[in-house]
């Protein structure tokens, strides 16, 4: 199971399971966005249903899962559902502040709390949280988003110490910049005539040279949630093209 698999990273999520065999059930907010995901899938020779699904609302997404879990059994929740903001502590509203949380770390607790208890039924599941290196490194301007990612990577690591004993595995991702249509709607609102100098500022700042491509984020979201990664739980990954040792 997806969140957030209207679009990015979620969307190359749900086709690199697909492509792998997996049975994919995407959720998102955006349901003609959703479906569209689902309808590539399922052109592509993969198995998939969409369903609308708001992940800040406990009883939508109560209802998401139990649909889910009537059909097949849930083994593995991706919870890739998340906004950003672009904004310090003064200039943060206390809308967008909640706004952040209710999606980015609420939405996260809801979709924990209904996939824990089938997979506990089932002897077992992994969960895959997608943070970000915000949550544990200075970023400046993103004082909401980054606290909602520090906070995804502390929810990782409670739940996977909490449910060892049920065979639950649990661990997040935290990539740096990834080229995803955010980023290219981000700078066409606010840079507009000057998207492509803007855009190579930013891959500059990454010591690689490049921001990631979504698929680069699906293959180790892939790789956490099978088999051979069975004694990976509790940990975070960056996937970040240096960023956090080799700036500067």
């Amino acid at each position: 199971m997806v969140t957030g698999a209207g679009s990015g990273i979620g969307q190359a999520v749900a086709l690199c399971f697909a492509e792998r065999g997996a049975c994919v059930r995407l959720l998102d907010i955006d349901e003609k966005a959703v479906e569209s995901v689902a309808s590539e899938v399922s052109t592509n020779g993969g198995n998939a249903r969409a369903f609308g699904c708001d992940v800040t609302l406990r009883l939508n997404v109560n209802s998401a899962f139990q649909k889910i879990a009537e059909e097949r059994h849930i083994d593995i929740l991706v919870n890739n559902a998340g906004i950003s903001h672009i904004g310090n502590l003064q200039n943060t509203s206390e809308e967008d502040f909640d706004r952040v949380f209710s999606v980015n770390v609420k939405g996260m607790y809801n979709c924990m709390c209904a996939a824990v208890p089938y997979m506990m039924s089932n002897g077992g599941g992994i969960i895959l949280n997608m943070a970000s290196i915000a949550g544990t490194v200075g970023l400046a301007d993103r004082f909401a988003y980054s606290m909602s990612k520090g906070a995804v990577v502390a929810m990782t690591y409670s739940v996977a110490k909490d449910y060892l004993a049920h065979n639950i595995r649990c661990n997040c991702i935290s990539p740096a910049r990834v080229h995803t249509p955010f980023v290219d709607g981000y700078l066409r609102r606010n840079y507009p005539g000057r998207e492509k100098e803007m855009f190579e500022k930013l891959e500059k700042s990454q010591p690689i040279g490049r921001m990631a491509r979504p698929d680069e984020i699906a293959d180790l979201a892939l790789y956490l949630c099978s088999d051979e990664a069975s004694f990976i739980t509790g940990s975070d990954y960056p996937i970040d093209g240096g960023f956090f040792n080799l700036r500067g």
